[in-house]
């Protein structure tokens, strides 16, 4: 999968999804550190990628607009260090990989995770 961080996670990611098999981008690789979640949603969304985050706006943002794209994967956890998360997070690439290519909000949960599919809509719980 293509993936772009936003800049709320760390470039540590880059070499462990990497090695996950994954090609990674940080936004600031990409664009100003400054740019809104519209504009990486937007990238996103034209490249192919799937945006990787620890911000809430995202979910929010699909679902104030109905996106079909860009697929976000989103941590809720308070510790989002590769080496504590890490092997939940590929899990979870790989648990949803038919649906995020389908298009979906992926929550990562410390006790669970849980998938949506795109457009998110009030009855799509």
């Amino acid at each position: 999968m293509k993936i772009v961080l936003d800049m709320n996670l760390s470039p540590a990611w880059i070499p462990f999804l990497k090695a996950g098999g994954h090609e990674v981008k940080h936004w600031s690789e990409i664009g100003v550190i400054t740019a809104t979640d519209i504009e990486i949603m937007e990238w996103a969304r034209n490249n192919d990628y799937i945006v990787f985050t620890h911000d809430l706006d995202f979910s929010a943002l699909l679902f104030a607009t109905e996106a079909k794209a860009p697929s976000v994967l989103q941590l809720r956890t308070e510790d989002i260090r590769p080496k504590t998360v890490g092997k939940q997070v590929l899990a979870a690439l790989q648990q949803a990989e038919e649906n995020i290519n389908q298009g979906a909000l992926v929550t990562i949960d410390p006790s669970k995770n849980r998938i949506r599919l795109l457009p998110l809509k009030q009855n799509n719980r």
